[in-house]
């Protein structure tokens, strides 16, 4: 900016200099031709600024409101067993739902037959990956909508999500069809009608901040005990067995 400044500056100058040499037409010229370009500058700034201003926010500077199954640390509390299994995943991360896909019938297990607490973590840090709609963070909202109204069905929903998973870089799902990935796992319209409020956008916001400041780096991370477990997370068994070890089970 100060080169560009010092560059208009310097025009100035030779545009007095002319004026004082006689140069009175094209000082005229100079002079009209720098008010339209002054009032195209503020022109564009004004349409940025308004851009921006007017953008989709989704909810974003709104009331932070917590879901009732939400841990101290943004996760989302699934079953109540004596281990610890957090998973950070974003819905938009395509390795996310070849863990899911691995996974998804031994987590379910886990947290049936009594042995893990399962504690979902969703993150929003692809929102960039889906062309403006922020599809990581509508995603995120739903679940987390499910886990405050209707915590029973918050695991199929995940499931769904996965099943159906959008490309990344695509737009990702639109409201409309995550609404009714929800009903079809049985989550009432009395529920999924609310996606629309984006209630828990501000949580998502905080989750995510939260859980790379605590270190998580990339999707999926998974904790077993506070500890991230370096087991296969892309083939059936790995974890369940690793959850099954620390719980002291051979279920």
């Amino acid at each position: 900016m100060g080169t560009k400044t010092g560059n208009r500056h310097t025009a100035a100058q030779k545009a007095v200099a002319s004026a004082r040499a006689g140069q009175r037409g094209h000082r005229t010229i100079m002079i009209i031709g720098g008010a339209i370009i002054v009032a195209l500058i503020a022109a564009i700034t004004i349409s940025v600024i308004t851009a921006m201003n007017d953008g989709d926010k989704s909810g974003a500077d709104g009331p932070l409101v917590v879901p009732a199954t939400a841990t101290a640390d943004g996760g989302l509390t699934v079953g109540n067993g004596p281990v610890a299994l957090d998973i950070y995943l974003d819905y938009m991360c395509p390795y996310c739902g070849k863990f899911e896909a691995a996974n998804h019938a031994d987590i379910q297990r886990l947290v049936d037959d009594g042995t893990a607490t399962v504690n979902l973590h969703p993150l929003a840090f692809l929102d960039k990956a889906s062309q403006g709609t922020e599809y990581s963070t509508r995603a995120a909202n739903a679940v987390a909508t499910v886990a405050d109204k209707d915590p029973g069905h918050v695991l199929n929903l995940n499931t769904a999500l996965f099943e159906n998973q959008p490309e990344e870089g695509s737009e990702g799902l639109d409201d409309a069809k995550i609404a009714e990935l929800a009903a079809s796992v049985g989550v009432p319209q009395s529920v999924t009608d609310t996606f629309a409020d984006r209630t828990f956008v501000p949580w998502v916001t905080q989750s995510n901040d939260a859980a790379f400041e605590n270190g998580i780096t990339g999707t999926p991370t998974v904790k077993i005990n506070g500890v991230v477990t370096e087991v296969d997370l892309y083939t059936a068994g790995p974890l369940y067995e690793a959850v099954t070890a620390a719980a002291g089970t051979t279920k």
